[in-house]
């Protein structure tokens, strides 16, 4: 019984072979469209694909069209080849304006670019053009039954370019190029105010003036002292519980103990 079966799967699939096989050589495009759309329905995306790519050009300016395009599109995307999705719903977007596909093929658009966005330790770009394309979909659809889901894809970019930042800043605080780190920290605070690392921000620029200061040459200790000691003053007002605090107090016993040389 299971050899029967098994040989009837083999022959049900060498048959499905070779029509797919036919139609793919064959000059008519009508069987092509016909069993790409069937191949896309079955979830065979990559097979239907190589179909709807030898008849797109076949297609343009005919009622069938729209359709076709809309499916070679979202063939790539279910493929995960989101550089070419990405272009293919823009085209999409812009061949049909008046699609009723139009919100959906330019959310998957948008959405092909956030998944081209690298992990935060890489080179941004990327990241940066999807928020670009996320946002233009918000604001084209206020209204859009994806706007939650496009809204909490852009937080998730967002928060990739804070990462970015932070690490960067804080690379410099780990070789010991303190003004750097200063700078770029004041930098990260300014641009991303309401981030959920201004906390370990605030403390790695407390940090960087600390150790310039207490590594400073005696001609530049005391303002270097002074400006350690108002970036503290500024960190504990803001972060009165914070997890730092014990290295704070730390810093802030040796800073005032060093000052006092210049108050005398």
């Amino acid at each position: 019984m299971r050899i029967s079966i098994f040989i009837s799967f083999v022959i049900l699939t060498l048959s499905s072979c070779s029509e797919y096989q036919k139609v793919l050589k064959a000059e008519d495009i009508a069987p092509k469209f016909k069993l790409g759309e069937e191949l896309y329905d079955a979830g065979k995306f990559d097979k239907a694909n190589r179909l709807f790519a030898q008849i797109v050009p076949n297609y343009r300016g005919k009622p069938q069209a729209e359709k076709l395009m809309y499916l070679y599109a979202d063939s790539f995307y279910k493929m995960k080849d989101y550089y070419v999705s990405g272009y293919q719903f823009e085209r999409f977007a812009s061949s049909y304006p008046n699609s009723e596909k139009l919100e959906e093929a330019s959310f998957l658009s948008a959405k092909s670019y956030y998944m081209l966005s690298p992990v935060y330790t890489k080179d941004q770009t990327e990241t940066k053009e999807a928020i670009e394309k996320l946002q233009n979909f918000i604001n084209l659809f206020p209204e859009s039954q994806y706007l939650v889901e496009a809204n909490k894809l852009v937080k998730e970019l967002e928060f990739k370019l804070e990462q970015k930042a932070f690490s960067i800043a804080k690379q410099y605080n780990h070789i010991s190029d303190y003004p750097a780190s200063i700078k770029s920290f004041e930098n990260f605070i300014f641009e991303f105010p309401g981030s959920s690392l201004r906390e370990d921000a605030m403390f790695y620029k407390l940090d960087s003036a600390y150790k310039l200061a207490i590594n400073s040459v005696e001609y530049k200790k005391e303002e270097r002292l002074k400006d350690a000691k108002s970036n503290l003053d500024a960190f504990k007002k803001y972060f009165v519980n914070s997890k730092y605090m014990e290295e704070v107090n730390n810093m802030m016993e040796e800073i005032d103990n060093e000052l006092q040389q210049f108050s005398s």
